[in-house]
């Protein structure tokens, strides 16, 4: 569990950033070259490296050299991990709104045989 808890760390702190979630985007379509990922992006060379350099430590990445090309993809299971954190908590969210609607129909219909009429 606390492994599991850093990697989900790394993966948010990753995310933070509005560069690194435009290049996994990006990725998120196909592999692209260090400098496709650059293009759209108004940083320097050595500033992208660097975000990338995040997303691979976070597991999100994977990079490989080819030749003086370096391809990156998309890891999917770092990002399965955060989907599946994040889809725990909605159901945990959705259950308890489910019953907060349940109680206000009860207090409304108490409410109506009440006669107070809501």
């Amino acid at each position: 569990m606390l492994n599991q808890s850093a990697a989900l760390d790394l993966t948010f702190q990753a995310l933070a950033d509005p560069a690194r979630r435009a290049m996994v985007e990006r990725l998120s379509k196909s592999p692209a070259s260090v400098s496709e990922l650059a293009r759209p992006l108004a940083m320097s060379l050595p500033a992208v490296m660097q975000h990338l350099a995040v997303l691979e430590s976070s597991g999100l990445v994977v990079s490989q050299k080819i030749g003086r090309v370096r391809t990156c993809r998309i890891e999917p299971k770092a990002i399965s991990l955060a989907e599946q954190w994040i889809n725990a908590r909605r159901g945990e969210w959705e259950r308890r709104l489910d019953r907060l609607g349940d109680y206000l129909e009860e207090l409304k219909a108490k409410g109506d045989e009440d006669g107070s009429g809501g």
